[in-house]
């Protein structure tokens, strides 16, 4: 879901950085293609990774995507890929289902090149992403999250309440939506229903522990209103909530200030216990 917000577009005079850049192709657990880059920490070396999951219709190489990974680089190594079915990666986009899979390889990626932690953080589909990988990969697997950011994430499925999403629903669902998605978008999604239905986003929340949750929301969000990040904060004690005053829709919306709190959030978060101990 990238397309531009409500609210202010969010410009940056921050370039995309190149040096010490790697790509690679990355291999999912059901064998789909992922286009992926590492760009170490500007700072020096670090044992923090974020991966940034991006939105619908994106890819590691869109000007939003790359401005973002540009400001998340003070903070740590930054991983970008390109969800299934987007970029230069192979497969159908399955709109957040098995995209889990696309980011836990991503994960994994981080951790065999030495960083001890990771954060993901995941924009529209890619927060909900983020939050469903978090619940399916916890423990001690070398695909576990150690903190989660979404912003401008959805609660609950098939949520059809402003035109925003109603477009979206016709673009997923409809053939003549997906040869626009393919030709125009540059997306290509796949015809087939979800079976069975993969857990909502709330229901992912209370799952993360002892992984700590942040929840980004703009109050002029033109795809879901304010009840979803509010859902998503309630589904669990200690979720941080920040709904940013002006902000639209997801990493188009997201200016240098808001990725710098973000990263800054991510630099310090750490695992808790959910029973206080």
């Amino acid at each position: 879901m990238s397309s531009p917000p409500a609210g202010q577009t969010a410009r940056s005079s921050v370039l995309p950085i190149t040096r010490g850049r790697r790509r690679t192709t990355l291999r999912t657990a059901d064998g789909v293609a992922i286009e992926a880059a590492y760009e170490p920490c500007a700072k020096g070396p670090s044992d923090l990774a974020i991966v940034v999951a991006h939105g619908f219709t994106g890819d590691l190489l869109k000007p939003h995507v790359r401005r973002a990974a540009g400001v998340f680089t003070q903070f740590g190594a930054v991983i970008t890929f390109s969800f299934r079915g987007h970029g230069r990666s192979g497969g159908h986009s399955t709109v957040g289902d098995r995209e889990v899979l696309d980011l836990a390889a991503a994960v994994e990626w981080a951790r065999s090149l030495g960083c001890t932690r990771v954060v993901t953080v995941g924009f529209s589909m890619g927060g909900s992403v983020v939050l469903r990988h978090g619940a399916l990969h916890g423990g001690r697997t070398e695909a576990r999250p150690d903190a989660v950011v979404c912003v401008s994430a959805p609660a609950r499925w098939y949520y059809r309440g402003t035109p925003s999403m109603r477009r979206l629903h016709w673009l997923i669902t409809r053939r003549t939506g997906r040869a626009v998605g393919r030709h125009v978008l540059r997306t290509r999604i796949h015809h087939k229903d979800w079976d069975p239905v993969p857990l909502s986003p709330v229901e992912s929340v209370p799952l993360l522990a002892p992984a700590p949750l942040l929840v980004v929301h703009g109050d002029r969000d033109p795809y879901f209103p304010l009840d979803h990040p509010r859902m998503l904060a309630s589904a669990a004690p200690g979720v941080e909530l920040w709904v940013e005053p002006g902000m639209g829709h997801a990493e188009h919306a997201a200016g240098d200030e808001l990725l710098t709190r973000i990263g800054e959030w991510a630099s310090t978060a750490r695992s808790f216990s959910p029973c206080g101990d």
